[in-house]
């Protein structure tokens, strides 16, 4: 075998091999092009020795004159006319017969560390690996089932849930997760006025209309974006289940609320459900009593305006007008975001609430800002999609009435303070750890492990 060597020539010297059956897409010169602005010129040109013919690499070559290069590594072969046009098809067909483990492929992509916009890197763009999902799920070989059942347990064995940026908590697998957060006693709606959602008696059913925020949500909030052992800062705590969940996750939790009644609901559950370390509730207006300190994590779903009343009281931002609302919103995230440490992130869940006529108020966009003018950047968005809950009955009547789609989803909002690598790095791996949930009582086994729980979860 004789040994091959690299020369550096001029691309403009090289001859395209003119009957080459291989023609090159302006997407596939794109590709290399990327790949050799990115990764530099690694794969050398194959040239017959005797006229600089082209055997291998026509691809290389275009790219390399569209790119204006001087210079290309190139390995020259001593091929006859028609070995040189027999390996040009073998070099190609070659390519071809290979396969794709589809699994592995897909883990291999979850495992680089690069943003999204970074993708078309890899050869492969968004809606590519999408239909190569598609293709393991919906395949109906054995080994395809079989492919797809390993690539669910290995995301959801490594993170709990698949971290995708739309979170459907009508799995069952999210249920059942659910299901075991209640059975341990939670009871968020306890210390909360009933039908605060106002629903009328048929929507409601024998249910209160009243929103809870769902634990396997905040559990994924803390095991993604909370640093083990960290402390979280609540300015809009509510009911108790972000307190009880970050406790049972070794997180330090501070809420605050202006509802004596919530809170003391709160304190009593978590007497109750805990042993050492237990969440802090701290009563008051948070534009004035948030607490010193700096805090790992800034997590809260706060009043969707006034889709929720919660009281007349002075300071309840849930009773003013919208201006004055958003006022006092974007001071509360201000003073909430000066006490998150740098390099961590914060999480709001919102929602889309209408105004009189019908619109919506853009709470979305307004949240989105508030962190921006904070000094935070937009870091990740996932939709999470709830139960239908009374939805069905409500949704032709408001379809009708006035073209208003049924939502049935909530926005996760999540933003960055600092630098992106050395908050992941303070987060480091995903642990998952099941002895929270050793008791020895038997789960229940339907979704409503407690009477009373809402028909809007959010």
């Amino acid at each position: 075998m004789a040994e091959l060597q690299v020369q550096y020539i001029d691309p403009q010297e090289l001859k395209p091999f003119a009957d080459n059956p291989r023609h090159h897409s302006e997407r596939n010169i794109q590709d290399i092009q990327r790949s050799i602005k990115k990764f530099g010129f690694t794969n050398p040109i194959l040239v017959r020795q005797e006229d600089n013919m082209v055997v291998a690499g026509h691809g290389r070559l275009e790219s390399a004159q569209e790119l204006g290069l001087e210079e290309v590594p190139v390995i020259y072969l001593d091929f006859s006319e028609n070995d040189a046009k027999l390996y040009a098809i073998t070099d190609n067909r070659t390519a071809e017969t290979s396969e794709w483990d589809l699994v592995a492929l897909d883990e291999l992509v979850q495992s680089l560390e690069m943003d999204e916009d970074e993708l078309p890197d890899t050869g492969f763009y968004a809606d590519e690996l999408e239909e190569i999902l598609a293709e393991i799920d919906s395949s109906s070989t054995s080994q395809g089932e079989e492919q797809a059942e390993v690539a669910r347990q290995t995301l959801s064995q490594r993170f709990l849930v698949p971290p995708f940026s739309v979170l459907d908590a009508r799995q069952g697998y999210w249920q059942e997760r659910k299901r075991a957060w209640l059975a341990l006693g939670i009871q968020s709606e306890l210390g909360r006025g009933l039908n605060l959602l106002k629903f009328s008696d048929l929507a409601r059913g024998e249910k209160a209309g009243t929103s809870i925020f769902d634990p396997v949500l905040c559990e994924l909030a803390y095991r993604w974006f909370c640093p083990p052992g960290g402390s979280v800062l609540d300015p809009f705590a509510g009911g108790s289940v972000r307190g009880i969940v970050a406790a049972k996750l070794g997180r330090r939790y501070v809420g605050v609320d202006l509802s004596g009644p919530q809170l003391e609901a709160n304190r009593q559950q978590a007497e109750t459900m805990l042993d050492e370390l237990r969440p802090e509730w701290i009563q008051g207006d948070s534009r004035q009593a948030l607490p010193p300190g700096e805090f790992d994590f800034v997590f809260s779903c706060p009043p969707y305006f006034d889709l929720e009343v919660y009281s007349e009281e002075e300071g309840d931002i849930s009773n003013m007008d919208y201006p004055d609302f958003l006022t006092a919103y974007r001071d509360i995230i201000s003073q909430s975001c000066q006490r998150l440490k740098d390099d961590r992130l914060a999480c709001f869940v919102v929602g889309e609430v209408r105004d009189k006529k019908g619109n919506y108020h853009n709470l979305i966009g307004d949240t989105v800002q508030a962190f921006l003018e904070a000094g935070l950047t937009y870091y990740n968005e996932a939709i999470l999609v709830t139960s239908l809950g009374s939805l069905p009955i409500r949704a032709a009547r408001m379809f009708s009435a006035g073209r208003k789609l049924g939502k049935t989803h909530q926005n996760v909002l999540v933003f960055l303070k600092g630098d992106a690598k050395q908050a992941v790095e303070a987060l480091g791996e995903v642990t998952l750890d099941e002895s929270i949930f050793n008791q020895s009582e038997p789960l229940p086994e339907t979704a409503s492990a407690a009477d009373g729980q809402q028909l809007l979860t959010v």
